[in-house]
């Protein structure tokens, strides 16, 4: 190309540039554009304010991601309003102006903010910031200049046959970039939504956790399917695919399958909880140590582990002791003389069993939750007594409150000269008889 030709090109660009800057429509998109920005900057200057936790930066202390996403989110409302009023300046002056260039150049420095406000507010990673800049900023000039449409066609012109499936230049760039969106947001999801799920004070740890695997599998799943869709495959065959499988599944693993669902309604019910002491309906007892999705680990008191098919606990009755109250009430059998006096034995022996630290006693407590003794019976060498008490916890292992109320019992009896009474006999002996002689003798 000649000398001339390019200051020609040049005074040509130039004589364009002049006119553009005498016309009045030029500067009336350029106040346009001021305004709408200026408009953007007050009013998410007044969104902030009525919403303090877009404003504020949440304390140190707290652990919510929800209000540090909050604040995060807050930084992005300029941009996005100013988008919002540019794309409609630029409507209406489609309809106004013959040409409006200084518009479309107004709302594509508005995306360009958008984008990289987006970038530099909500990712943390260094490495994940710059890779979405270097991908999404010369995609964003593309669709501004309209030159995307274009080079997306030359893209899927370039394509790759092999039997029934069709791959593009294309579709594998758009496999990669969408996909390692979607991983991307598959994984600040997950983190986001089970550090939300594990706050929840209202649920106990074991509920939190499965609420949280069975979220992370149900995002899983959902990114997995917009993947695929991505990636044009037919969703339907894989419908049909999935639901034989099911059923083969379904029959070959009924009893998984039975107590997975099982221990999922054990949770979500509340029914049995780590911790609590269970009787099952066949005599064996123990407290609950482990609540896992197929059984649950029941350790009795001397060390022993019994692992129960969650089904059982569905289809089955069992006690549980410590469920809704931890509080337990006992009785322990003792017999005293019947030449004893019971109405002051009644008094001595629930002073005696009130001064054991475990047992509940006090004013405080309800007539019923108190020690009390009473007779039981009338028996063959004594009188039968009892005495109920209550406890926190189970009568056993640690709390071996039991034997320890009949030792002070025993004490309280030998202190105060109370007879136990034992089984007695009384052997006669009477004198031999003669012997009587026969008469023919």
């Amino acid at each position: 190309m000649s000398l001339d030709k390019l200051i020609d090109e040049f005074d040509a660009k130039l004589q364009f540039l002049l006119e553009v800057l005498v016309r009045p429509e030029t500067y009336a998109q350029i106040v346009a554009i001021l305004i709408a920005y200026l408009m953007a900057y007050l009013i998410a200057g007044r969104v902030r304010k009525f919403f303090p936790r877009l404003q504020a930066p949440p304390p140190i202390s707290s652990e919510n991601p929800l209000n540090d996403l909050a604040y995060r989110s807050g930084k992005l409302l300029f941009p996005v309003i100013s988008i919002v009023l540019l794309r409609t300046a630029l409507e209406v002056s489609e309809f106004v102006l013959e040409s409006n260039w200084i518009m479309q150049l107004g709302f594509a420095i508005a995306l360009l903010l958008f984008f990289y406000s987006f970038v530099s507010v909500l990712i943390k990673n260094s490495f994940v910031a710059s890779v979405f800049r270097w991908v999404g900023i010369p995609i964003l000039l593309f669709y501004v200049a309209g030159v995307l449409g274009d080079i997306v066609a030359i893209l899927e012109s370039i394509s790759l046959s092999i039997g029934n499936i069709d791959l593009s230049a294309y579709g594998v760039l758009r496999a990669l970039i969408f996909g390692s969106l979607l991983f991307w947001l598959g994984r600040i999801s997950n983190t986001t939504g089970q550090t939300i799920i594990r706050k929840q004070q209202s649920l106990d740890f074991r509920t939190r956790e499965i609420v949280a695997k069975l979220f992370e599998i149900a995002l899983f799943v959902v990114f997995i399917l917009l993947l695929l869709q991505l990636l044009g495959i037919n969703l339907t065959a894989l419908a049909v695919f999935g639901g034989a499988v099911g059923v083969g599944l379904g029959f070959g693993l009924q009893s998984i399958a039975s107590n997975f669902i099982s221990g999922i309604i054990i949770i979500f019910d509340r029914s049995l909880s780590v911790g609590d002491y269970i009787e099952l309906d066949d005599g064996r007892a123990g407290t609950v140590t482990k609540l896992n999705m197929r059984s649950t680990t029941l350790e009795t008191f001397d060390g022993k582990d019994i692992v129960v098919p969650n089904e059982m606990f569905i289809t089955t009755s069992f006690t549980n002791w410590t469920h809704q109250n931890n509080k337990q009430r006992y009785r322990v059998d003792f017999s005293v003389a019947y030449k004893t006096d019971v109405r002051n034995l009644v008094e001595l022996v629930k002073e005696a069993v009130a001064t054991h630290p475990q047992v509940l006693s006090g004013p405080e407590l309800p007539f019923e939750e108190r020690p009390d003794c009473e007779i039981d019976s009338f028996g063959d060498n004594g009188i039968n007594m009892f005495v109920e008490f209550w406890i926190e916890g189970i009568d056993d292992g640690k709390n071996r409150v039991g034997g320890d109320l009949l030792l002070i019992i025993l004490e309280t009896l030998q202190g105060n000269g109370i007879e136990i009474p034992f089984p007695q006999r009384d052997l006669r002996i009477y004198p031999p008889t003669q012997a009587v002689q026969n008469p023919n003798d």
